[in-house]
């Protein structure tokens, strides 16, 4: 006889004490492999696909999609043991009936196709108990529901899937306005407007109705408030800010691009200049480890930067940024910030940094006092480079000025150490040659 067993949302990284379900891969009845992924969870970190350990028939889940649960919280149940028998037998009785359900992977005609691709039925609520092996093996030859049309939904964020789920709209009946046809959010966002006014009205308190729409802190937005939070209430930070010219930096980096070979982003060569002030300054690469009541300065350097997504303020990780150079750090920054946007990091990508750099010149500011990423003791934020009025060998010209602010923890060091740091960041970008001269 099959023995039913209880998969728990495992711990999916580190600090993480909770994960919303986003999509289910797999429904009550249907046949999983070992490690095949069972179901899609948002957690504040990053967006994850979780493996089953057991292999066999479904016969519960666990919450429905948009559920918080809790690490430890059951999943799903799964019957382990022979399901050859019961599963010809479901489907010889389909045969004979005339509507032959799919078969099951390893047990049928059709062994090519992937099983986590396969679904036997959809389900349109989540089942609270665990079923019974008796009732859930049955449920295998259940009549299947007529096969959507042929070819994938041109849609890569599951953001994206789940606005269009939550709102009812068919994602094979859109046309995308990205690349190769490509649904963008944009393109759901843009398919709800028509419909809204024929919506039915939601009854609220009218107390209720004129606060404005309430957005639950939860998930990624909720990681983030709870950090910023952390780091006011804990960090005794200062900021110190200089204006720059970035004007050889910029010379520097369209020579380098001229010639043949990976092309270097600004961002890279950056960050670049702030390994070599850390090896100087090592007390901004640090934490404070309160429980101890002491100062640890790292040995590497582990630079986070922080990227913009549709989920909100990403801040992944370049490890051991201090060994890479600058063609190594653009390759990591733009692989990293590809898999942020399409909401594929893992866990492990956005924790375990020393040190940040904030790029807000990208929003078109010239400025800004960042928070501190806690536990780290430092971020550089860097505003636009934009030509500006600037005296340059004793002489008024328009040269190419960017702000550069940094924000530290005054634990750590003080003003001396934190201004050595930042001039040392901008005579490296005004000049890169100092740059050379200290390696």
């Amino acid at each position: 006889m099959p023995q039913v067993l209880e998969f728990k949302l495992p711990d999916l990284g580190e600090g993480l004490t909770e994960a919303e379900i986003v999509r289910w891969l797999v429904a009550v009845g249907d046949v999983v492999e070992i490690d095949q992924p069972v179901v899609e969870v948002e957690t504040a970190k990053a967006m994850v696909e979780v493996p089953c350990p057991y292999g066999g028939v479904v016969t519960a889940r666990f919450g429905e999609e948009g559920t918080e649960l809790p690490v430890g919280a059951p999943l799903i149940t799964v019957a382990v043991g022979s399901v050859t028998e019961p599963a010809r037998a479901a489907e010889a009785e389909a045969e004979g009936s005339g509507n032959s359900p799919r078969p099951l992977i390893g047990y049928g005609a059709d062994h090519s196709r992937p099983a986590r691709r396969r679904r036997v039925r959809p389900v349109t609520a989540a089942v609270s108990a665990p079923v019974t092996v008796a009732v859930s093996v049955p449920a295998v030859a259940a009549p299947a529901v007529a096969p959507a049309p042929a070819g994938p939904v041109p849609v890569i964020s599951p953001l994206v899937r789940k606005l269009a789920r939550d709102n009812g709209i068919d994602l094979r009946a859109l046309r995308g306005s990205g690349p190769e046809g490509l649904i963008l959010r944009a393109d759901v966002e843009a398919a709800l407007r028509p419909a809204a006014p024929a919506a039915a009205p939601v009854p609220v308190a009218a107390a209720t109705a004129a606060q404005g729409e309430r957005i639950p802190l939860k998930g990624l937005r909720g990681a983030v408030a709870e950090k910023l939070s952390r780091s006011r209430r804990e960090i005794p930070e200062a900021t110190c800010w200089v204006d720059a010219d970035a004007t050889e930096l910029m010379a520097a980096r369209a020579a380098m691009n001229a010639v043949d070979g990976p092309k270097i982003s600004v961002l890279a060569l950056l960050a670049r200049i702030c390994t070599a002030a850390l090896a100087k300054y090592p007390e901004l690469n640090s934490t404070v480890d309160l429980a101890a009541n002491e100062i640890v300065r790292l040995p590497a350097v582990h630079l986070g930067f922080a990227a913009q997504t549709e989920r909100g303020l990403m801040v992944p990780v370049v490890r051991d940024a201090q060994t890479r150079s600058p063609e190594s750090l653009s390759a990591e920054f733009a692989r990293l910030t590809e898999l942020a946007r399409a909401g594929k990091l893992a866990p492990a990508d956005l924790t375990g940094g020393t040190f940040t750099l904030n790029n807000y010149g990208v929003f078109g500011v010239d400025g800004s006092t960042p928070i501190i990423n806690h536990p780290e003791a430092a971020m550089l934020g860097v505003g636009r480079i934009i030509p500006k009025p600037w005296v340059y060998r004793g002489e008024l010209a328009v040269r190419q000025v960017v702000q550069l602010s940094l924000t530290f923890d005054h634990r750590v060091c003080d003003g001396g150490a934190a201004g050595g740091f930042l001039r040392y960041v901008a005579d490296c970008v005004e000049n890169p040659a100092v740059l050379l001269r200290g390696l």
